[in-house]
């Protein structure tokens, strides 16, 4: 009999708007079996869970009326592995700059994010990244920017992982992680790019050994 810790993880994909499809086919592609996410209950027994790109607004007004707000933050702040990815990181942040009238976020990493920092759909660009893995390192995401939000603050125990340069020379934090949740403002699920996937995966099933 296979232990859980050997199976294959379940992870959720949070199916309410946005990019669905894209993630749960690259993580299957790594090896791990897909949930949507659309009630509270598609939550038990996930061993991590993603918040794939799409409208933030849309997203958290609908997570509201599925009433999965409240079941989702007790799940992270419990321990389960989160991957955020654009309007998925501005979910999950603390605070927003410019948030949209009555937008609310999850608050489960502390940073301030400005949406749209990247400019508007049609300036949507495809660039190479260098990604510090978790366990140091350097390496590197092929990753989509489309309406991308920027990280314009960290708060305590959350570490760059990916820093954008642009044209100016001004560094752009793209990517952060605090413990089991990560956030990223691209989108590397459509470019076909595991890097972020694998990591956030070797996460979730740490995750799911040590609940056996």
């Amino acid at each position: 009999m296979v232990s859980r810790a050997e199976a294959a993880p379940t992870v959720g994909v949070l199916a309410l708007q946005g990019g669905v499809a894209e993630h749960a086919e690259l993580l299957e592609k790594l090896g791990a079996a897909v949930r949507l996410v659309r009630r509270p209950g598609d939550l038990e027994g996930l061993d991590g869970l993603v918040l794939p790109g799409g409208e933030s607004t849309t997203i958290d007004r609908l997570t509201r009326i599925f009433g999965l707000r409240e079941p989702l933050i007790a799940a992270v702040r419990e321990g389960l592995p989160v991957l955020g990815t654009c309007a998925g990181l501005i979910l999950l942040s603390t605070e927003v700059e410019d948030p949209a009238a009555g937008q609310q976020v999850l608050g489960l990493i502390d940073v301030t994010v400005r949406r749209n920092a990247f400019g508007p759909q049609v300036d949507s660009a495809e660039a190479e990244l260098p990604w510090t893995p978790a366990g140091g390192g350097a390496a590197t995401v092929t990753a989509a920017f489309i309406r991308a939000p920027e990280v314009i603050r960290l708060g305590d125990g959350v570490e760059a992982c990916s820093v954008l340069v642009d044209a100016d020379g001004r560094r752009r934090v793209v990517g952060v992680r605090s413990g089991a949740v990560t956030g990223v403002s691209f989108h590397p699920e459509l470019t076909g790019d595991g890097t972020v996937h694998a990591e956030f995966l070797e996460q979730v099933r740490e995750h799911a050994g040590a609940r056996v």
